[in-house]
Parts: C-alpha cells; structure tokens; sequence
C-alpha cells in the first residue's frame, strides 16, 4: 500500500521516524500507530508573537492547550500588505521580525508538543488575502479584473508560488530546521475557505488547487497538505448540492480532494452563519448531516482521512447563546468525531474555533475560548482529547 507523503527517496525515510505525521488510505499515521487527535484554531500566533509585549501568551496557550490534550492548532503563515504586523509587504518582501514570530510560535508548539496546520493565504480580505494578491498584480501593470483572477493569471499564480516556497524553505532561527523539514508541522493549507463568485463549473479553482498541490509537493514531499475547504459540493454530485447551505461557492468537495496530492479533505461548519434565518433545530439538524454525508464520502468515494478544520458557536450573533448551549453543540461534534474514529472511519479529529490564553481580549470575536474564564468547556474539550488520544494504540 502507498504511503502518501513519504518522500521516493531512502535518505529521507529515518527522518519520518522522527515525528511526520504521513496517511495511508483513511488513516492518518505516526510513528507506525494510527494517530487521532483533538485541535484548536489560533489564526493569530504569528502576530502576537512577533510582538515582544505579546509573545508569552503564545507560548502560555500552548501550555495550555497541552494540559488539555489538544495536540493539532491551525495558524495562518500569511498576512499580506500594509496591515498590522504584515508578513508579506510587497511580493517577496518580508518583514523579518514577523517571520520570526512564525519561527517563535512553530518552536514553541514543537516544544509543548503541538502540531502545526499552516495555511498560506486566505480567501477573504483579513490578512491581505487573495484581493491583496491581486491588486499588487494590478499595481504593476497587469490586467486584471477581479478578485477571483487569483486563481487564473499567471502573475498572481507566480505571487502565490512564490510565497508558497519562501515559507516552506525558510530556516527557523529558533530550531535551525528548514520548515518542510520539521516534523512540528502537521500539513499545509492552501487557502482559508477558498470560494468565487464568478465560476460555479468549479473549473478554476480544481485547476489552481490541481497546480498549487503539485507545487508544494515538488519543494516539500515530508509533510501532508489539504485545500482548506469548507466542504461545499459541486457539479460532479449534483444530488449533493443540496447538503449544501442554499448555495455554491465555486468548490466540489469530491473532486478538489480526489487530486492525488491532496492527503486529507476538510469542512468548516457555520450553521448560524450559513442558515442566519433557521431555527436553532434546523441548525442542528444541518450540522448532523453535514458531517455525516462528508465522513461517509472521505471513507467510501475519496478514501482519505477528513477533518472538521472549523467549528464553534458565537456568543456575539447567536440568539439564545448560553455557555451550556455551546458545550452542547461541542460535545454533539466531538461525538460524531468520536465514533467514526473509533470505528475505523475517517474522521481524525476536530478543532474549533477558536483558542486563546487570557489577557488576548482584542482577538475575540465571540467564538473564542478561554478555559481559565469557562471550566465546563474546558471540561468537554478535556473529555474529548482523552477520548482520542485512547485510540493512538
């Protein structure tokens, strides 16, 4: 049986006794045991870690997040343009300082032992993203029309790319290993929920995550790598767009995930972003067969693992919010998590959004997580890594 990320090469294969996570059919593996793991969403380690009067709280939420068995956080390594703490200020221009944040908040994870899944660029405007990506193409001269022209000029494309190749043969200045060299890192991402708005054949994006995949295989072949999707189908089931929301985005959650580079699939969940309108029952009910329908299509059509890369329940927009009411929802998905892992299937784990030390209250955005401030969320995350981590034998 193929291995899937493991380099064709023997030299490399005493390094992945070292600590990379590789997959084989469904199964994520590590160090020769099925590895299942509980996650978190920290969008902002970089940031604050670049930041000498933030920098311990990096380092405390890993500490934290190890107390209670989470051991997989998702982190952007972009932040493109002008913005507050940028790490890419113009096309291959970097802010050093902000690079050493990543070094700083990859070392530490290491350190608590946390994996990392690192994404390369977002698809909305926070951080820059694809429109940043754009208008630099446009500044220097080329033509281009709209946001969703990331995914088909060539320039922009070459932007990317090269981004891609500046973050994966970087050198950490904290551990002295090359990022594609480091066994902290989990996966890459391509793109934070990527979308358009102008071709729902879903032709360009299959062509960008076909082409980018291969591009980031062919400078890093140690780590896994996912799209970053949310998980929306499209025109090769049309019977599965209506697990959709009520409407497309440009993706096709079979095949962007059946392109052999791809390792992994993803989804997101927002019920109470996607169906504003429902009721908290329809919400649920949402929820349940979303995952279900992605599960049982990573185990019998795609054959590779899945993971719910984003979930949480917002205390700022929900009506009725309660803290019991998230716990509740928390533990519904950790259940479903649980027992497909538990049975052999695909779902490897969870992490939701998202996750943070005290004293970061200009990051929160309703969704966040503090355990010291809510001890019965604490208390379910806490249940849920152990229930995982039980079945690393």
């Amino acid at each position: 049986m193929e291995v899937y990320g493991k380099s064709d090469h023997d030299h490399n294969s005493c390094t992945h006794e070292s600590g990379f996570v590789q997959r084989i059919g469904t199964h994520f593996i590590l160090e020769g045991k099925p590895y299942y793991f509980n996650g978190f969403n920290a969008y902002w380690l970089m940031m604050i870690a670049s930041d000498p009067s933030t920098k311990n709280k990096v380092s405390t939420t890993f500490q934290e997040a190890s107390k209670h068995g989470l051991s997989v956080a998702r982190t952007w390594a972009f932040n493109d343009g002008l913005g507050y703490k940028a790490l890419q200020i113009s096309p291959g221009s970097y802010d050093e300082d902000v690079f050493k944040g990543l070094d700083f908040a990859t070392s530490e994870a290491g350190k608590y032992g946390v994996k990392l899944i690192l994404c390369f660029v977002n698809n909305w405007k926070d951080f820059g993203g694809k429109s940043q990506y754009v208008k630099w193409a446009q500044e220097s001269g080329q033509l281009v029309n709209n946001d969703d022209d990331f995914y088909t000029h060539p320039v922009v494309k070459q932007y990317y790319k090269n981004h891609i190749k500046a973050v994966l043969t970087r050198i950490n200045t904290i551990s002295g290993l090359a990022y594609k060299d480091d066994p902290t890192i989990f996966a890459w991402e391509l793109m934070n929920e990527p979308r358009t708005l102008n071709d729902y054949s879903g032709k360009s994006i299959q062509n960008w995550v076909s082409e980018m995949a291969a591009y980031v295989k062919s400078i890093d072949n140690n780590h896994l790598l996912e799209i970053g999707s949310e998980g929306f189908y499209g025109e090769s089931t049309p019977e599965k767009k209506l697990l959709n929301p009520g409407y497309q985005v440009g993706t096709d959650f079979i095949t962007n995930n059946q392109i052999p580079e791809i390792d992994f699939a993803t989804i997101n969940l927002y019920p109470d972003r996607w169906l504003v309108s429902s009721d908290e029952k329809t919400q649920i009910a949402f929820a349940d067969k979303w995952v279900e329908a992605h599960i049982q299509d990573s185990n019998d059509v795609l054959n590779k693992p899945i993971l719910i890369n984003e979930f949480g329940l917002n205390s700022r927009t929900v009506v009725g919010y309660s803290l019991e009411r998230r716990n509740d929802y928390f533990q519904k998905l950790y259940n479903l998590i649980y027992d497909s892992a538990s049975n052999g299937g695909a779902c490897a784990g969870g992490l939701f959004w998202q996750f943070m030390a005290q004293g970061l209250d200009g990051l929160h955005d309703g969704y966040e997580v503090v355990f010291e401030d809510t001890p019965s969320t604490a208390k379910v995350v806490d249940q849920q890594s152990k229930r995982m981590s039980s079945l690393n034998k």
